[in-house]
């Protein structure tokens, strides 16, 4: 196994509400992508809308169908980075699914939010 291929146990699966930021994320073929940076969910509603990830090619967001499996040690996503979108403040027109444009307008929100 290298430093960018996922570890063969990521253990037990965990709810969004447990994970912890800075866990590390894998896509479907063991190939590292990054970590975990924000959960974005509304708890009041229990509703999971995806994670922003830090990655080497910057901030990426995996919508919660994008996301195979959340675990105590990695998170599976199902395509690799390049392929999620980046959070923005203004979406693109072209993305059809308008909860997706709204979630990512939230994903833009809180990375840019003072910390």
């Amino acid at each position: 196994m290298t430093d960018n291929q996922a570890p063969e146990d990521l253990g037990a699966p965990v709810a969004y509400l447990v994970l912890k930021d800075g866990t590390a994320v894998y896509d479907r073929s063991g190939s590292r992508v990054g970590t975990v940076e924000h959960v974005l969910a509304d708890e009041r509603q229990d509703v999971f809308h995806g994670l922003v990830l830090d990655t080497p090619r910057g901030h990426r967001f995996a919508p919660a169908g994008q996301v195979d499996g959340l675990f105590e040690r990695g998170v599976i996503v199902a395509v690799p980075a390049g392929e999620l979108p980046e959070p923005s403040e203004d979406p693109s027109a072209s993305v059809a699914d308008e909860g997706l444009r709204d979630t990512l307008k939230k994903a833009w929100n809180w990375l840019v939010q003072p910390k």
